[in-house]
């Protein structure tokens, strides 16, 4: 498949998306394709980058911003994030059946299994969640902070995976199959 849009490298990014993929191919060891599609637009990718960097030095812990990252995925049908949160899952310490259930919206412990909850129904009902809902976070033992750290958890991954399906960005990372509906 050929992205829809130019993948930009080293040489032919602008200036400040270029400084940008060196910050990312730091920290990735490599320059990820959908990095690449979003360095088209600095802004964008400022606005990307700046995201990832603000989240993972959020409350929630990696693990749990991949479980989430990784439902999300699978409902929008994109195996671009879903390919790569898995990798990056397991990086964090999640197991191989950990990531397969967060996949389908599932963990046995309770309190990642209310916040794949939550994160499922606001993509599933486009935000249209109730009161009840948000009380099951806190229920769970999420503070408020962490309840909107996970509405940004779920927004970052809406805007990934528009990108990457919207532009057919290649997968580059090990395949990982969509559930089917």
């Amino acid at each position: 498949m050929t992205a829809r849009l130019a993948l930009q490298t080293r040489d032919t990014a602008s200036a400040t998306s270029r400084d940008l993929l060196d910050q990312i191919h730091g920290a990735f060891g490599a320059t990820p394709n959908m990095f690449r599609a979003v360095a088209n637009s600095p802004a964008a990718l400022a606005s990307m980058w700046g995201a990832f960097g603000a989240l993972g030095d959020g409350t929630l812990g990696a693990k749990l911003g991949e479980q989430i990252a990784v439902a999300v995925a699978d409902i929008n049908d994109c195996a671009y994030c879903l390919a790569a949160h898995t990798v990056l899952g397991r990086k964090a310490g999640a197991t191989a059946d950990e990531m397969a259930a967060a996949q389908a919206g599932h963990a046995d412990d309770p309190k990642t299994a209310a916040a794949l909850a939550f994160a499922t129904r606001v993509v599933r009902q486009r935000a249209k969640v109730d009161a009840a809902d948000v009380d099951a976070l806190r229920h769970a033992g999420f503070d408020d902070g962490q309840v909107m750290e996970i509405m940004a958890h779920v927004a970052l991954n809406l805007f990934t995976n528009y990108v990457n399906v919207a532009f057919a960005v290649p997968v580059d990372f090990p395949h990982v199959g969509l559930r089917a509906k």
